[in-house]
Parts: C-alpha cells; structure tokens; sequence
C-alpha cells in the first residue's frame, strides 16, 4: 500500500498537465495590481499637474491685475474653470491664502486646509488679501475619489474618512501696488 501511494505521489509530481494554470493563478493578480496602479498613478499625476498648472496662472492673473483683490469665490472659480480633470470642483477645492512677512518668515501650517464632506458646514478659514507690495502664500487643496479605491495604488493611498484622496499645490506671491 506504501508502494503504492509513493507510486501514485510520483506520478503526481512529475505530470506536467496545468503548470501554465499554476503560474497564471501567482502573476495574473500581481500584474492587475501594477496596471491599475499605472492608471491610477497616471490619473493622479495629471490632476496634480492641473490643479498646480491652474493655481499658477490664477496666481499670474492676480499679480497683473493691480488694482484688484479678488475675492476667494472668484479665485476659485478661476482655478476651477482651469483645471480639467476635476469634478464638482467648486465642492472639491478649499483656497487657503494667508500674508507672509519675508524679513521674519513665519512658515504657513504644514497640512493644508482641505475640503471635508463630513463637516456640515465648511468655513472658508485663513483667507485674507494682501494690501500693496505684501508677500502673500496661496494654497488650493483638491480631493477626489480614486478610480480603482481598493486595487493597486487606489487601495493604499492615504484617504479621508470619506475615501478621497487629497492633493495640494502652493505658490506665493507679492501684491502689486495699486
């Protein structure tokens, strides 16, 4: 019966039949994790590039029109308007602007002040306009859900309560004197 079963477990281990199964079964998910991360890290990379893209020509646009000082719905409409690839972007978007003083600089908050959909009422905190010749800090923070939120890159971003992702870009800037 011994014999047997060592003949059996022999005949076993050297077939051949469904190794391609086998390998199949080890990569296949390994390699789904690694295409939607590449979609999600793509689509990522390209709403950062626009939000940042977005925030420095409203940024431009601020500093050439002298005489104006917008007001923070109008900054962020501007960037909104630029930005495309984000959705409901006016609930999406939190504009953070706060003046620096250049010869004692104050390092603005490390976290940025971003948009929570928990809150029932969300406060536009630490916005002010600069008056004349003032070195002002402008930060806009964007969150969004990921395309695949639990594969690949989508399931171990850092995420909300909500499950959105968050994303910020900064620039600073001098009021032009009026």
């Amino acid at each position: 019966m011994t014999r047997n079963l060592k003949t059996c477990l022999k005949s076993f281990l050297s077939e051949k039949d469904g190794s391609a199964a086998i390998e199949f079964v080890f990569i296949f998910p390994l390699f789904l994790f690694v295409f939607f991360s590449s979609i999600e890290l793509g689509l990522i990379t390209a709403r950062q590039s626009m939000l940042e893209r977005a925030l420095d020509q409203t940024v431009r646009d601020i500093r050439l029109g002298t005489g104006e000082a917008p007001q923070h719905d109008e900054i962020r409409d501007s960037i909104c308007e630029r930005s495309l690839y984000t959705q409901d972007c006016a609930n999406s978007v939190k504009l953070e602007m706060v003046q620096v003083d250049p010869y004692d600089w104050d390092t603005p908050p490390q976290a940025p002040d971003c948009v929570d959909t928990v809150e029932v009422v969300q406060p536009v905190r630490n916005f002010t306009n600069g008056q004349s010749n003032e070195l002002m800090f402008l930060r806009a923070c964007l969150k969004f859900e990921p395309i695949f939120p639990f594969w690949g890159l989508g399931g171990h971003w850092a995420k909300d309560d909500d499950d959105r992702i968050s994303l910020f870009a900064s620039s600073a800037f001098v009021q032009e004197p009026r």
